[in-house]
């Protein structure tokens, strides 16, 4: 078995660098429209630790970043509610990344372009870790979730339900 090679440095891992937080880096071949499901397929990680990076706006077009577990979506009318929206709603893919500063798919909530408000589905906070985008198409990081909330000032929501 060949050793996974290294990817280059990316906002993101430079972000978690800088702030000393430690990360393994896990590489998969990147499927068009093949979101968490397809990577926790292929890296043999389980769907629910496969943490999705959603790039949303409220009813204002103030962007902020919601952190879900791979197989569940958001469900925005409780997001809105929680974070005293009137609504919120998904970026179009190009407006997410002008925001982001990353492609679609390899939308990472570390060193995002713009700073926006993060909110995680909190029983991701209950796991032991979890993987996340790494900052480009094809590549998650493992971390501890707490990393969010200490990196990133991350907020708890409850908002998941059911794909």
């Amino acid at each position: 078995m060949s050793k996974p090679k290294h990817i280059a440095e990316t906002s993101a891992t430079a972000m978690l660098r800088a702030h000393s937080a430690a990360f393994t880096e896990h590489p998969y071949e990147y499927v068009e429209r093949g979101g968490a499901t397809h990577s926790a397929e292929v890296l043999g990680f389980d769907p629910y630790a496969v943490v999705k990076t959603l790039v949303m706006q409220d009813q204002d077009a103030k962007a902020l970043i919601v952190l879900m577990h791979g197989n569940r979506k958001v469900s925005t009318k409780q997001l809105a509610r929680q974070i005293g929206a009137k609504s919120v709603a998904p970026c179009a893919p190009e407006v997410a990344q002008r925001h982001s500063g990353y492609l679609v798919g390899g939308t990472s909530p570390f060193g995002t372009r713009r700073a926006m408000p993060v909110y995680v589905e909190q029983t991701i906070l209950e796991l032991p870790r979890i993987a996340i985008n790494g900052g480009r198409r094809g590549y998650l990081i493992g971390i501890a979730p707490q990393v969010c909330v200490q990196v990133l000032g991350a907020k708890p929501v409850q908002c998941a339900i059911d794909l």
